[in-house]
């Protein structure tokens, strides 16, 4: 989701009066849409700026309340976008809602919404519990889990609910999760052995100061929370594991009972850009859990700094 600030739209506005400076706009795009396989107009700049001031457009949801029963009640402001539906361009929708008669959690908030008020209100959701990720969303201001966010009490100020952070939306509150999934797969999440089960074992032995090592890593529900609030997530996705899957990646690579440690290392270390981690932090401060990504991000770091020197160390030759 993107939001345009007041102060932009009215920059952008003024630079567009002079008809000259539109037209000469509307020149170079078209020279530009010229060379696109396909594109035979270039698209209109008014048209993208009456865009762009429609973004933050926002309207109360018709619920038959009067001005005194709302300022009796908490407002929710609700983000709305249906991608295939043109002529819908991203807004909020503004829902009141009695909290006597409501559960604690934005998830409840949201629910009351859909069942009661709005039945074309589209979120996921399922355990209910902070366990299996789903509800991950942006809550005023920052990302948590809807079913463990408290709708803060004795407050009827406005709350606004939105989608994640730079992810793609398929319509109102569910981001696609697709490219996150499919970077998942590429760390291989599961356990990795070269010498094979003694017939008498049941299971791998572990001991207790080697599975202390993992606290803090396996109770990741892959929400997507810390990632989509990450800088070099959002600028090159496609490339950048970004620090979910990092976190995820380190959890298997000091996995006593794993026995691929410098294949994980070597694959990490490749076109996965370990290195785009800048230690900035913003995905603890974000993790709904309460896991510390960024330091697992630098110790991951550290062990591929240290992978890469004994690489180096056996690959060298003495020259005489």
């Amino acid at each position: 989701m993107m939001i345009i600030s007041k102060s932009l739209l009215r920059v952008l506005s003024h630079s567009m009066r002079p008809a000259s400076i539109v037209n000469r706009l509307q020149e170079k795009a078209t020279s530009l849409f010229s060379g696109v396989s396909g594109a035979s107009t270039a698209p209109k700049l008014r048209e993208v700026i009456d865009t762009l001031r429609n973004i933050n457009f926002r309207y109360d949801y018709p619920q038959g309340l009067t001005e005194e029963q709302k300022r009796g009640m908490k407002r929710f402001d609700v983000f709305r976008y249906d991608p295939i539906n043109s002529s819908d361009p991203p807004h909020f929708v503004s829902y009141y809602i009695d909290l006597n008669d409501c559960g604690p959690m934005f998830l409840d908030a949201l629910i009351k919404i859909k069942d009661e008020i709005d039945p074309t209100l589209t979120f996921r959701r399922s355990c209910r519990e902070g366990i299996c990720g789903s509800c991950s969303m942006n809550i005023d201001g920052r990302h948590n889990l809807a079913c463990i966010s408290a709708i803060p009490k004795n407050n009827l100020e406005k709350s606004f609910i939105a989608p994640l952070t730079s992810m793609n939306i398929l319509r109102d509150l569910v981001v696609d999760m697709t490219n996150f999934y499919n970077q998942y797969k590429v760390i291989q999440p599961y356990l990795k052995r070269k010498t094979p089960k003694d017939t008498q074992e049941k299971e791998y032995y572990q001991s207790i100061e080697d599975r202390a090592k993992i606290d803090g890593l396996y109770e990741c529900v892959l929400c997507l929370s810390c990632s989509s609030s990450c800088p070099s997530y959002w600028w090159h996705a496609n490339e950048y594991l970004g620090p979910a899957i990092m976190q995820q990646a380190f959890r298997w690579v000091i996995d006593s009972r794993d026995e691929y440690r410098d294949e994980r290392l070597e694959m990490l270390g490749g076109d996965m850009k370990l290195d785009e981690c800048f230690q900035v932090g913003v995905c603890s401060l974000a993790c709904p859990k309460g896991l510390d990504p960024r330091r697992s991000n630098e110790e991951l770091q550290e062990l591929y700094k240290e992978y890469k020197e004994k690489k180096a160390r056996e690959t060298s030759t003495i020259q005489i």
